[in-house]
């Protein structure tokens, strides 16, 4: 049996994409620290899975230049309360779409500040 840790995404500002994501997932901070090509990441997640979010040396940039789908098309996310994440999302002023009904469950779709796709998905 095999399962995902993590992914490690790079954002332009760390702390802002940390905090989308506790704010949206009600996810901690598990770790924060000194990373790669001196540059910083912090792990954001629940107990057994994270996203490590990564930001270069240089600092927040106003633009990565990353077309969708190379190399990631989107995070998928699981929650239990689906409307409630949307409201989350709405809340910081992101715009949810593509929704959807369908087995194996209820979802939608949201683009961070970075334009980063998460699908969050509920089972329930």
């Amino acid at each position: 049996m095999a399962r995902i840790e993590h992914v490690n995404i790079t954002v332009s500002d760390i702390e802002r994409t940390a905090a989308m994501l506790m704010q949206v997932f009600g996810w901690r901070i598990r770790w924060r620290g000194g990373a790669a090509d001196g540059g910083v990441t912090i792990h954001v997640g629940g107990e057994d899975d994270y996203l490590a979010v990564y930001m270069t040396s240089g600092g927040p940039r106003p633009s990565l230049g990353h077309a969708k789908g190379r190399p990631l098309n989107h995070v998928g996310i699981v929650v239990d309360d689906l409307a409630a994440t949307e409201a989350r999302v709405k809340a910081l002023g992101l715009v949810p779409f593509g929704y959807g009904d369908y087995e194996p469950g209820r979802r939608f779709y949201f683009f961070d500040a970075d334009g980063i796709e998460f699908e969050v998905v509920s089972y329930a």
